[in-house]
């Protein structure tokens, strides 16, 4: 049970942190649940399949998927606002009902199969990726997208190739959503479309924005305490989802810019300098 929750508890950190990429550009996804389904199908097909090494498919999906995301980003970021909210949710059901009526997958029934994937391998992912993001955090490419998040015609005006850096962001959200439902599919050893309903992509976003967007280390804040917290309240029964609802509402009310609103004071102050 404990292992249980610490697999879920980092598959929703790299899921966390799948959307903060994304927001860096100042773009939102609610396609990172599709991404995930992506991922974890398209690695569960390799291995049960075609007999694939894990770690060779879960590298082979993610690499697909963040082609996959790049594509669909440069139409997409076209949009705006409530409009690219609503086109990536209806990326999601597509994608859903894609793999509901696909049979070489298992259609409805799902796939199943996969192993290989422990709780050192997720954990193991997630140190990278954050090493990588926070070495990101340190960079003068960080800089040229805090500048595309906060006026991006002020930065196309500086040389910024706004998007350019929007696609790569998208697309490198894309590959870790799909590197989590990789390790996800390799875990479980047993996947169904509903597993990554649209409801997956809207508690992924939910985590960035109660740890707090703009805070790398926020968004893993929020993924551990929204995993966790529904099973510390698991003694309420029926009452749970309520009450579960009524704590993000009222720390949100507390905390709106989330439990991390910023990325450190010492980077705060040396963007303002700048």
């Amino acid at each position: 049970m404990i292992q249980d929750h610490l697999f879920f508890t980092g598959i929703n950190i790299l899921l966390a942190w799948s959307v903060y990429i994304i927001l860096l550009s100042g773009s939102l996804s609610f396609a990172n649940g599709a991404f995930m389904a992506i991922g974890a199908y398209s690695a569960g097909v390799l291995s049960v399949k075609f007999a694939w090494p894990m770690a060779l498919a879960l590298a082979a999906a993610a690499l697909a998927t963040g082609v996959l995301g790049a594509l669909i980003a440069t139409p997409a970021l076209r949009t705006r606002g409530v409009y690219l909210i609503l086109l990536t949710t209806g990326v999601t059901f597509c994608v859903q009902v894609l793999l509901e009526n696909f049979d070489y997958i298992g259609g409805v029934g799902g796939l199943g199969g996969m192993s290989g994937a422990t709780v050192w391998h997720v954990y193991g992912a997630v140190v990278l990726v954050g090493v990588l993001l926070w070495w990101l955090s340190r960079s003068h490419l960080q800089r040229m997208l805090d500048a595309v998040r906060e006026d991006e015609q002020v930065a196309a005006a500086l040389g910024i190739n706004t998007v350019y850096l929007k696609v790569v962001c998208f697309a490198l959200g894309a590959a870790l959503a799909a590197l989590a439902g990789g390790l996800y599919s390799h875990y479980m050893s047993f996947i169904r479309p509903e597993n990554f309903g649209v409801l997956v992509s809207v508690y992924v976003v939910l985590y960035v924005v109660f740890g707090g967007v703009n805070n790398l280390w926020g968004a893993l804040l929020g993924a551990v305490v929204l995993t966790l917290l529904p099973e510390l309240i698991r003694g309420l029964a029926s009452w749970r989802p309520l009450v579960f609802g009524l704590l993000i509402v009222i720390l949100l009310l507390v905390c709106p810019e989330g439990l991390l609103p910023w990325r450190s004071a010492t980077l705060k102050s040396r963007v303002n300098d700048d």
